[in-house]
């Protein structure tokens, strides 16, 4: 019989402290797991702690910067010691979502879209991954979009930088799987978080194009990770699971 239950896994989650992260870094405390919670704040960090603790979860606040390699091979190191020695459960949750013309966005833009979409990514499953394979089970899940599967004016940035997560996401599926680590990506689609307050009722046009008619809430997209990150899944390798409300199958 297939277990639910993440009770002894060690969990990393970047991007924890607010929206889908924290939802997530929740999710997986409430199936048994111990969450590092990885960000650049320490006040929101440890406030996502403090709730995890509050409902008998175990959790620790980690901080992140992931501005250059340096520091995600840090955060590695860092959550692998908090973690008593290993991370068996990697989220790349943390990045950033600007929606611009082509024209319009800077090489200083263009620069730090890919640094922490794909870079920092790239590097902490560098880092992790060959411990995972050592012990012969690991699972990564890496967040990705809707707007990675097909074109959309305005997100050509952020777009082209999670294609590159959904291919990452196969490749390290064939690199690491035979080892027993499993690699999938969540395409999110319009999500209601801190983050996407701002948009107002374009989030609620946007995710009017598909056939749910409305935004996914945060703990929507944590249960999708869940279960990605569980033994549910399995035999699930290299896929990236679309969450977004119907969107790509239209």
């Amino acid at each position: 019989m297939i277990s639910l239950s993440l009770a002894g896994k060690v969990a990393l989650v970047t991007g924890a402290t607010s929206g889908i992260g924290a939802a997530t870094a929740g999710a997986l405390a409430e199936q048994g797991a111990h969450v590092l919670v990885a960000g650049r704040d320490p006040e929101r960090g440890e406030a996502v702690v403090a709730a995890i603790r509050a409902r008998g979860g175990k959790a620790d606040f980690v901080a992140a910067e992931l501005g250059d390699v340096a520091a995600v091979r840090q955060l590695a190191r860092s959550a692998t010691e908090l973690g008593g020695g290993r991370v068996d459960i990697l989220v790349n949750n943390a990045g950033v979502y600007p929606f611009k013309a082509t024209e319009e966005v800077t090489e200083e833009e263009f620069d730090a879209v890919y640094a922490l979409n794909v870079k920092a990514k790239f590097f902490l499953v560098a880092e992790l991954a060959p411990a995972m394979a050592e012990r012969g089970a690991g699972s990564i899940i890496n967040i990705s979009t809707q707007v990675a599967s097909y074109g959309a004016p305005g997100m050509s940035l952020y777009g082209s930088s999670k294609a590159a997560v959904n291919l990452l996401t196969r490749s390290w599926a064939a690199e690491y799987g035979p080892r027993g680590v499993r690699v999938n990506a969540v395409g999110v689609g319009p999500t209601r978080t801190e983050g996407t307050a701002p948009m107002g009722e374009n989030l609620d046009g946007l995710a009017a194009q598909a056939p749910a008619g409305r935004p996914a809430e945060a703990e929507e997209i944590a249960a999708a990770v869940v279960y990605l990150a569980g033994d549910a899944s399995s035999f699930v390798h290299g896929a990236v699971l679309p969450v977004d409300g119907g969107r790509t199958a239209v």
